[in-house]
């Protein structure tokens, strides 16, 4: 409810206004819903219109005033890079966790390109011959996504994809916040990520051990399978956004 009320304080699309007629016209929440219905399911424009008594028209305006006002009212929170500030209370739930210094966990997705030109397939095709994308993102526990690099053809690996992505690009050209902390009594500057073994053995990496020996390796590998549980909740909703994405993109080719 916060989202409509923010939209029908500032946008006036979503304001509840009356008609020619006086009679009052579609309510904010109602447009909202036919908006999120659509990103949601990737339903048809017309598919809300019994549900909601929008017509296509009207739902194909509401999905575009709904997305242009997200990025207007929450891009600045939420659009952007970690400052010092995020960066040190990601760093106090990474130690809460067992894991001082992280920052969050990096992994790489296919998202399967229906419509993929038939000169293309062989570059973006791999394993199921299915055309695929990729998807690189780094996630925190709070489902907070703050870096995505989307594009790179499927036959690529996590490694090629790490090769083009600009992840590290502020710690090279000097641009990334200053942080500290500590473990066994020794400071370090750079703070890592969480990853699954094809990842390289940077010192901005942390992978699991596949054959534990001893109980100090098993007491490590044990406690890094709770923390990389929270990617899979947010590969979710990275999932979830491509499809929003895909919607957005479908509905705002035809004409209107």
């Amino acid at each position: 409810m916060s989202i409509v009320y923010a939209l029908s304080q500032n946008v006036p699309f979503f304001q509840h206004r009356p008609d020619a007629t006086g009679r009052l016209g579609l309510s904010p929440l109602q447009k909202c819903t036919a908006a999120i219905r659509m990103l949601s399911y990737g339903s048809a424009a017309d598919a809300v219109d019994e549900y909601l008594r929008l017509g296509e028209s009207t739902a194909l305006s509401c999905l575009h005033y709904f997305t242009d006002g997200i990025v207007q009212l929450f891009g600045e929170q939420y659009l952007r890079r970690p400052t010092p500030e995020d960066l040190q209370r990601l760093l106090d739930i990474g130690e809460k966790r067992g894991f001082p210094g992280m920052i969050g966990s990096i992994d790489c997705m296919h998202w399967e390109w229906k419509n993929c030109p038939t000169t293309w397939k062989g570059q973006y095709a791999r394993g199921s011959n299915k055309p695929t994308i990729v998807l690189e993102a780094v996630a925190s526990q709070d489902l907070w996504i703050w870096h995505a690099f989307f594009g790179p053809p499927g036959t690529l690996n996590d490694i090629n994809v790490l090769d083009r992505s600009h992840v590290f690009d502020d710690i090279i050209e000097g641009r990334a916040p200053r942080l500290e902390y500590v473990v066994n009594g020794h400071k370090y500057k750079l703070a890592y990520y969480l990853t699954d073994g094809i990842y390289p053995k940077w010192s901005t990496f942390i992978q699991s051990i596949s054959r534990p020996q001893g109980p100090k390796a098993r007491l490590f590998a044990k406690n890094k399978k709770q923390p990389e549980k929270m990617w899979n909740g947010p590969l979710e909703f990275c999932k979830l956004d491509l499809r929003l994405s895909k919607t957005r993109l479908l509905h705002g080719t035809k004409k209107r």
